[in-house]
């Protein structure tokens, strides 16, 4: 199976994930700048970083921010957008250098990793908790986590407005003892964050998991259809009152703290120490109410990602217009 997705590839679907870098041409091997010209290079070639990303539109969003962040800084970028973490961490180190990430999705999925999938998660609220109980998972994985920003994004579970009235379900609580159709990305079965949670946590029926994506168009209509009654998103989703679908709380709070954060091998970031300034600003710049009104821009008033993160960074100072 082909797990590399190129970003023009994407694009050419009409996909929300993820637009191109605003890189500039680099020099080639021997090949002299033009010594009439008056605009002198703005950056010098530092190397190949490959980046790689989930491809649901929030995380393809801030993929585009290091992807153009990365290009303004020197570096010839190969960006690949996948499905699920389980793919690119299927080749990283070896093949990725550097993953916009969430610290709690990350931390966990290296526990699941070494201790099963049924090991016991890390739940700490606080981001810079869990990236200290996962250190020895992160060593292992040859990987280090950079500066955390404020920024924050957890999974969340909606259904329509009607089935909130009808059904007195404001909670996920009280969806206990009920059974519904999940609609949802294909790495929710058997998380503990996901559908196992739901289950053992929450004591809600199951029946069936519709492996629809990740807060998509068709998790949300599949809903809407009463296809499924319940669907995966996340708490940053602008989309959900214009469509007729609400939050479910998560009352037992079984989601880990999700701040968003720059995640390298550690071996590439030996090598390329600066970079960590480059991603360290950008995290700096995030919060989490200024990441709810990016998306809304992409998934309401379907701007163009790759515009949305340039004038965001334009905005921030980070790049130059």
């Amino acid at each position: 199976m082909q797990v590399r997705r190129s970003l023009a590839a994407v694009l050419a679907v009409g996909s929300l994930f993820l637009a191109t870098a605003c890189a500039g041409d680099d020099l080639s091997d021997g090949e002299a700048a033009d010594d009439d010209s008056s605009t002198p290079a703005a950056t010098t070639d530092k190397g190949a970083v490959r980046i790689a990303s989930q491809s649901w539109p929030e995380a393809a969003l801030v993929a585009a921010m290091y992807d153009e962040l990365l290009t303004d800084a020197g570096y010839d970028t190969d960006l690949k957008l996948v499905d699920t973490r389980d793919v690119y961490m299927a080749t990283f180190p070896d093949s990725v250098d550097v993953i916009p990430e969430y610290v709690g999705g990350i931390v966990n999925f290296l526990n699941a990793q070494a201790n099963g999938a049924k090991a016991e998660p890390f739940v700490a609220g606080d981001g810079q908790e869990l990236a200290d109980q996962g250190k020895s998972l992160l060593d292992d994985a040859g990987m280090t986590l950079l500066d955390q920003s404020t920024a924050t994004d957890t999974n969340a579970f909606f259904v329509t407005q009607e089935y909130s009235e009808s059904e007195g379900v404001t909670t996920l609580s009280d969806l206990e003892g009920k059974s519904v159709v999940l609609a949802a990305a294909p790495d929710c079965e058997g998380r503990l964050d996901c559908s196992t949670g739901l289950t053992e946590d929450y004591g809600i029926d199951i029946t069936k998991i519709l492996p629809l994506g990740f807060a998509t168009d068709q998790t949300y209509q599949s809903v809407l259809d009463g296809e499924a009654q319940l669907g995966l998103t996340s708490t940053t989703d602008g989309t959900l009152e214009g469509q007729g679908l609400v939050l479910l709380e998560d009352d037992k709070q079984i989601q880990p703290a999700q701040n968003l954060v720059p995640a390298l091998s550690t071996e590439f970031l030996d090598a390329n120490p600066d970079i960590a300034d480059t991603l360290n600003a950008l995290m700096a710049a995030l919060t989490t109410e200024k990441l709810t009104e990016l998306n809304g821009q992409v998934s309401i008033d379907r701007a163009k990602p790759e515009d949305v993160a340039h004038q965001f960074l334009v905005d921030e100072g980070l790049v130059e217009e």
